[in-house]
């Protein structure tokens, strides 16, 4: 037997009674496969009547269709030639034009999204040049299988961008920050000095300008000492919570609320009349 009819397996089919093999090699031809008449297909006519092909599924390499009634199951027929089909094998269909209404272009147009949506790939069209098939009675169109499974998976090459490198050169001129400074900028700030700010309880300067003159003179007014106002206790506990709490003699009568312990703060407008 020859070993080139064991090695391509071809399907053709077709709804007619009667099919030439002559018309099947020639359709092979048009594949670009040379040698064509070496090839053992198998055909099945009258398939228009098959709800399935007689074919195991991933057996054939070639498929070819070639119908001429305007009756055709194409997306059965399309689905069939997929399950039949080895990965990456071929298929090609050749359609009469006056199978179907319309022009060869739309002919054309609906079997390549039929054969796209199947899930065929790289469908295009075949310019005819048999003669057996040509003379403006026939359109073709071929695609094939994908090589990859419907569900299987691939890692994707992750692709690594490098950091770009940057080469410092030791010899050029940087400019040292110390450099900038003055001897000015290098002296520690002197505060200066304040009398205010010694002890709680001293009394304010000649040329106060911390506000503590002023709370004395507040606290002169209320007849309270500056015991009272720096350390304010409470023999009751209740002079902090306010008027609503103290006594009819309690010194902070008419003072803020306040905490003792802690320094009475009066507002700057407290003495001042509300007229």
């Amino acid at each position: 037997m020859d070993a080139t009819k064991t090695s391509v397996a071809v399907l053709a089919c077709t709804d007619e009674a009667v099919l030439p093999v002559s018309q099947v090699f020639e359709a092979i031809k048009e594949l670009g496969n040379e040698g064509a008449e070496q090839y053992d297909p198998l055909v099945v006519t009258s398939a228009s009547s098959l709800s399935k092909l007689p074919v195991e599924s991933s057996s054939v390499d070639i498929v070819v269709l070639i119908w001429l009634s305007l009756d055709c199951p194409m997306d059965q027929l399309v689905q069939e030639g997929l399950r039949v089909l080895k990965s990456g094998g071929t298929t090609l269909i050749i359609k009469s034009s006056q199978s179907v209404a319309g022009s060869p272009d739309t002919i054309i147009s609906d079997l390549e999204s039929k054969l796209l949506l199947a899930g065929f790939i790289e469908a295009q069209v075949v310019q005819l040049k048999s003669t057996v098939l040509s003379g403006g009675r026939f359109s073709g169109i071929k695609a094939k299988k994908p090589s990859w499974k419907v569900g299987s998976s691939f890692a994707l090459k992750k692709v690594v961008k490098n950091s770009p490198k940057v080469q410092i050169d030791v010899d050029s001129d940087l400019i040292d920050e110390d450099s900038l400074l003055t001897e000015e900028d290098l002296k520690k700030p002197q505060l200066p000095p304040s009398d205010c700010e010694i002890g709680s309880t001293r009394k304010a300067c000649k040329n106060c300008t911390c506000g503590r003159a002023e709370e004395e003179e507040k606290a002169v007014k209320l007849g309270l000492t500056a015991e009272q106002i720096n350390n304010p206790q409470s023999a009751c506990g209740n002079c902090g919570l306010g008027d609503a709490f103290r006594c009819g003699t309690c010194p902070y009568k008419g003072l803020p609320p306040f905490k003792l312990g802690e320094k009475v703060t009066l507002a700057g407008n407290f003495l001042a009349a509300d007229i």
